[in-house]
């Protein structure tokens, strides 16, 4: 194969690696699999990739991402659910500006861990992992987040990490933001153990 032939089929290997990790990929991961600093720079001096961070490179002809944090979790650990502040802020009943991308795994899973975007992982056992997972699409990438109610009973339970201001402003914008459903806020309350603590909260807010 000729040169221009053997550059062509890198290329190509490099693009099709991008687009089985989302659109977006990190110099260290390519490296790692057998691409070389030089091809993968080759791309970025044509315009097909450019820079979202330090060492993060996106393909250009991609749409624009809208959630580049989320995205870039959910690829690299499709398993883990989005929990805690993350996942009150995609449900929108926080305030609170999220810093890391709060990732759920189950109990013997190795913790997520990653430079960019940040993430916090947590470890849930059972049923307290299993339950209340939602699929939702993002920017065409498949996320999996808990849904409100299973979220509110995942705060209290990590009331004392996250700041119990953080954990009733929550509840409070649920019952003014979604449907209130006190039954299935305490049917989660009871899988996560905080039936006792949470329900004079819920109470409270009838």
């Amino acid at each position: 194969m000729s040169d221009s032939g053997s550059s062509r089929s890198s290329r190509a290997q490099l693009q099709t690696l991008f687009r089985q990790h989302g659109g977006q990929l990190r110099l260290s991961e390519a490296l790692a699999r057998g691409i070389s600093r030089y091809q993968f720079y080759q791309l970025r001096d044509e315009g097909l990739i450019e820079p979202l961070s330090r060492g993060l490179y996106r393909l250009v002809d991609l749409p624009l991402i809208e959630n580049p944090d989320l995205v870039a979790a959910a690829t690299r650990f499709p398993h883990a659910v989005l929990c805690l502040i993350s996942a009150l802020d995609w449900h929108g009943i926080t305030t609170q500006i999220p810093h890391q991308v709060h990732l759920a795994v189950e109990r013997d899973a190795r913790l997520p861990v990653l430079d960019y975007p940040p993430v916090a992982g947590y470890r849930f056992s059972g049923q307290a992992f299993s339950e209340g997972i939602e699929q939702v699409e993002v920017d065409g990438i498949t996320l999996l987040v808990y849904n409100p109610e299973k979220t509110l009973a995942d705060c209290f339970k990590f009331r004392n990490r996250i700041g119990m201001d953080v954990v009733l402003e929550a509840l409070e914008l649920y019952r003014t933001r979604k449907t209130f459903l006190p039954g299935k806020l305490m049917k989660y309350a009871n899988i996560c153990r905080v039936a006792k603590v949470m329900a004079p909260y819920v109470e409270a807010k009838l």
